[in-house]
This record gives structure tokens, C-alpha cells and sequence, in this order.
């Protein structure tokens, strides 16, 4: 069949026509249990009852006007976001790249109004921000960058969890206003810092007046455990990014602010067509209240510690295992070998899971995955493994 589609995905050989709870169904009927949730989008699982809900409720009603005029819908979500947050305020957009664009500009502009001609922002090797020009910039893969040069001015790159090449790039360096950082690096292959990471880089932006900002795009909405990551660690940044699972598939981003950071972005400064639009905040206000109804953002840290001691116990002895990481729901099994065959041969057995840096199975099922899916992802998988690997 002809397709019309620009080829910039290399898609799986299965089309998806229904999905219910962590199960989605193909063209012919298959079953397939999700254990990514639409790349952490659907924290939910698909078709939730609120969800679908609120969604068809607000259709009925107002979908768009434009932020021309106010948007009572996305005043009240502003309100959850930051009592949840401890942020102050929110620049509402429609995706995870656009929400750190805002904060890139954001950054600069702070930057300018302390009088710095050329603001620079600290980003890590192996992160991933997004695919427009300044999120590519400031991501650390060249491979998304590749072909898109000249890039765009102004990150200065150092290495993930490492408390002194950051000081030693805010020693080299002229202009730096911001550190930009995932709690946890996803794309990168679901890398977790030291402890007191994040805590070591507030007290530096504290000590130099610079914005720590955090991307949250993946982490967020419950993924960790916590609503948002950064409360593991008991600090507050200056800019916080959320996306992905704040619509339950409904496409909404968030750039939430704190204290200095919330003063920066003023009328005219900064804008979005469809930016925080009726429908998108009614399905964000619905999945926030299905987080306070239940115990799901508490269960995610249970349940992945839950996968994380099942994986260890059934791979045990499999030498070509080197690491088992995660936190809440975001789980990384890294091979010692490129291992990107292995999403095809989950999904011959009705498993739906992603490959991440070539050699880290990326699992990042719903919040709502129970004990049975559990067992079946864990046995499922191991068994892929074991065989992949010839132990």
C-alpha cells in the first residue's frame, strides 16, 4: 500500500484499533499487552472511563477560542499543577519540545535581564529535550542532530550525574544562566543520578543565580513514584517541564515556574495558538483527578520495584545482563550488546516494549498494570532475553 506519510519512523509491522486498560488490539483481533504506554504517554492505560469521560463531555461543549480570551479550564488546571508542583505558575503549550523551548527561552531572557549579551545553559551528554531546533541543540544525541546543522548557540555539554564537570564548565565558561537536566534520562537509556544529584545542582544555581530546570516530560505525572521526580529528592527548581502523561494521550505540554523564574515571561513575551486549549485541559484536570481519587502515583513505585526484583531473580546468571535500573515505573534492563531485535520478537509474542541507547530494554508500562500483567511482562521478557543471549 502507497503511503502519503513522510518516512520519518520506522514503524513496527502492526496497526493498532482499540486499546482497553494496559491491553491494545491489532487489525486481526491479536491481543498485546502494553509495557510503554505510548512512550509513558498513557499512565492511565487506553480508554479510561474518566478519561473518555471528560473527553466527550467537553467536545459537547467548547473545544478552542484562543488565548486571545480566558480559558477558566486552564486557570483551574494551573491551580492543580502548582499546589502539586510547589511551582508558582504555568505556560500551557501542546507538547514536551514545546514546553523546553519555552524554558530555553525563558532561560535567555533571565539571562538578558541580568545583562548577559550571550546566555549559555548547562545540558548533559545523552540527554533528550526534543526535535526542534533549540530542544535538538540542547539534546545530548548527534544522531538527532545529524543533518540539521547549524545548530542552535548556547549549551555548553557535560556528562550525566557528574557534580564536577559542572563546575568545572561554570569555571570555563562566561554567560552560563541555567543548568537543564533530566531527573531521570529516558531516551538515554533510563540512567538514574546519585542521590544527592539533584540537590548538589540546586545548591550551585542557588550559590551562582542560576535557573535550575528540570524536564519532567518523561518522569512526571506519577511515572516515579511522585508526582514529579525532583520531590524524591526534596528540592524545588526554578522551571519544571511536564508533557506526555498529563493528557493521557491528549496532546498538552507544561513550563511551570517558581519565584524568579515565574516573573520572566510577560505579555507578548512568549505564545501558543492552541496552548492550554479547552478539551486538553479537561483531559488534564481528568487525569489529575483520577491520581487523587486513587493510590496509583503510590503503587508505581511499588510495582517497579516489584518488576525490578522479578527481572534480577529470573535473569540471575545471565551474564550478558549488566544493569536493572529503575524508579517507579521507568525500567531499564541494559545487555551488553545491541539488542534492538528483541522489540520485534516481544511483539511476535504479543509484547509491546522499546530498545533505548541500542543496549537498554526501556519498559514503561501504566500505572494501572496489575499483578497477572506483571507476571506476564516479567516471564515474557526474561525469556526473550535468555534466549537472545544464548543463556
Amino acid at each position: 500500500m502507497t503511503s502519503h506519510i513522510m518516512p520519518t519512523y520506522q514503524r513496527l509491522p502492526v496497526t493498532f484499533v482499540r486499546g482497553e486498560g494496559a491491553w491494545l488490539w491489532d487489525e486481526d483481533g491479536h491481543r498485546h499487552l502494553d509495557a510503554l504506554s505510548g512512550i509513558a504517554v498513557c499512565n492511565l492505560g487506553h480508554a479510561h472511563p474518566a478519561i473518555h469521560q471528560a473527553i466527550c463531555e467537553q467536545s459537547r461543549t467548547l473545544l478552542h477560542t484562543s488565548n486571545i480570551y480566558g480559558i477558566g479550564l486552564q486557570a483551574k488546571l494551573a491551580d492543580r499543577l502548582t499546589e502539586k508542583s510547589g511551582m508558582d505558575n504555568v505556560f500551557f503549550c501542546n507538547s514536551g519540545a514545546e514546553a523546553n523551548e519555552a524554558a530555553i527561552k525563558l532561560a535567555r531572557k533571565y539571562g538578558h535581564g541580568l545583562g548577559v549579551e550571550k546566555p549559555a545553559i548547562i545540558v548533559m551528554e545523552k540527554s533528550f529535550h526534543g526535535r526542534t531546533l533549540a530542544t535538538l541543540s540542547a539534546t545530548g544525541n548527534s544522531k538527532v542532530q545529524q543533518g540539521f546543522e547549524p545548530l542552535v548557540e548556547g549549551f555548553v555539554r557535560v556528562p550525566y550525574n557528574d557534580i564536577s564537570a559542572i563546575k568545572q564548565a561554570l569555571a570555563d565558561h562566561v554567560g552560563i544562566v541555567a543548568i537543564l537536566v533530566e531527573p531521570v534520562q529516558g531516551e538515554g537509556g533510563v540512567n538514574l543520578p546519585a542521590t544527592d544529584y539533584l540537590s548538589e545542582i540546586r545548591t550551585l544555581c542557588d550559590q551562582r543565580q542560576l535557573l535550575m530546570m528540570l524536564d519532567e516530560i518523561q518522569t512526571g505525572i506519577g511515572r516515579s513514584g511522585r508526582f514529579v521526580a525532583y520531590q524524591h529528592s526534596g528540592v524545588v527548581p526554578d522551571v519544571c517541564t511536564l508533557a506526555k502523561a498529563l493528557g493521557n494521550g491528549v496532546p498538552i505540554g507544561a513550563c511551570m515556574a517558581k519565584g524568579k523564574a515565574a516573573e520572566i515571561l510577560t505579555v507578548g513575551s512568549h505564545g501558543s495558538t492552541f496552548g492550554g486549549n479547552l478539551l486538553a485541559c479537561r483531559a488534564a484536570l481528568a487525569v489529575l483527578d483520577v491520581l487523587d481519587e486513587t493510590d496509583l502515583i503510590a503503587q508505581a513505585g511499588n510495582k517497579g520495584q516489584r518488576i525490578s526484583s522479578l527481572f534480577t531473580e529470573q535473569l540471575q546468571g545471565n551474564s550478558h545482563v549488566q544493569e536493572i535500573r529503575h524508579l517507579g515505573l521507568m525500567i531499564g534492563i541494559e545487555l551488553d550488546r545491541p539488542c534492538g531485535e528483541l522489540v520485534k520478537s516481544a511483539l511476535a509474542r504479543n509484547l509491546l516494549i522499546n530498545v533505548t541507547n541500542e543496549k537498554t530494554i526501556r519498559l514503561l508500562p501504566p500505572l494501572i498494570f496489575d499483578d497477572r500483567q506483571i507476571a506476564q511482562l516479567v516471564t515474557v521478557l526474561s525469556e526473550l532475553i535468555h534466549a537472545y543471549t544464548g543463556s
